[in-house]
């Protein structure tokens, strides 16, 4: 288990079936009672959890968001069967009272972020509309991932056998980013996990089904960044994606050469610059001056 960390609120929340999850929220201190609370809660990517986004967060508070974190259920400090999921729509249901709970603090609904299976999901809870949110972030998202013919039959087998129990994901540190510490740490973390259910995989699939196939519908702004050399998922996804959102609500950046975890990566500062100027394009920063809390 990892130790609280500073200038940190953390607590469990009780999903609706009762799983316990896992939230640490980042907070600021307005320089006035009456400046505006603007939010950017973050979704995690698979077998990963919040703790991994430390740096994110701190960005974001630094622009004077209050910014939330959570572990999915079966990841992180979560309760739950690991690496599993009992239906298509749980990740997307603890997310909207996760968001629903953490609006209630803002002055306006939050800006999503979501990496790699978090990216995925966010996409279909902004697309379908499960809560209020002022814009979308996509980091690497898993719009699109290579699987043969065999991994299918596999699937198929596993789906009636053994649907709630996690296998080996399969997913290769080594591309996770071209930073070697970077690696070094995921592979030491003991919140980090390798596995994934049938019923998680086929949540996955049925989600980018439903975003191929709707994305049209899409109606917030979107900011979608995408490593172009990415073993971990398909930036063909990504790519098809642009073709069906409508084109003036969103802003898209593939970066040449980096690997799935962009915000890692050793040319990180180019990624939080397009964000960062992002967010004044569509006049999301906060404008009064905040500063961290202790």
């Amino acid at each position: 288990m990892t130790a609280h960390i500073e200038n940190t609120k953390e607590f469990e929340f009780n999903a609706a079936d009762g799983t316990a999850l896992f939230i640490r929220d980042w907070l600021t201190t307005a320089a006035a009672p009456s400046a505006p609370r603007q939010g950017v809660i973050i979704m995690h990517g698979l077998g990963e959890h919040c703790g991994r986004y430390a740096h994110v967060a701190r960005f974001f508070n630094a622009l004077g968001f209050q910014v939330r974190t959570y572990d999915h259920r079966g990841h992180g400090k979560s309760g739950g069967a690991v690496g599993d999921i009992p239906d298509n729509d749980a990740l997307l249901r603890d997310a909207k009272e996760v968001l629903l709970d953490f609006s209630q603090h803002l002055s306006a609904p939050p800006i999503l972020l979501g990496h790699s299976m978090g990216g995925l999901f966010a996409a279909r809870f902004a697309m379908e509309e499960w809560a209020p949110l002022r814009g979308l972030i996509l980091s690497s998202p898993a719009l699109a991932i290579r699987m043969s013919n065999f991994q299918h039959g596999l699937l198929k087998v596993a789906s009636a056998l053994i649907p709630g129990v996690g296998i080996p994901n399969g997913l290769k540190t080594r591309y996770l980013s071209h930073d070697g510490e970077v690696i070094r740490a995921y592979e030491n973390d003991r919140l980090v996990h390798p596995r994934i259910s049938s019923r998680l995989l086929n949540g996955m699939l049925c989600a980018i089904s439903a975003v191929r196939a709707h994305a049209s519908q899409f109606k917030l702004p979107v900011l979608l960044m995408a490593a172009e050399d990415d073993h971990l998922v398909d930036p063909a996804g990504s790519r098809y994606f642009l073709t069906q959102i409508a084109p003036d609500i969103v802003t898209s950046h593939f970066y040449e050469g980096f690997y799935h975890e962009i915000f890692n990566e050793l040319d990180a500062t180019r990624v939080f610059d397009d964000l960062r100027t992002w967010l004044e394009l569509q006049h999301f920063t906060p404008i009064e001056t905040t500063q961290i809390a202790a």
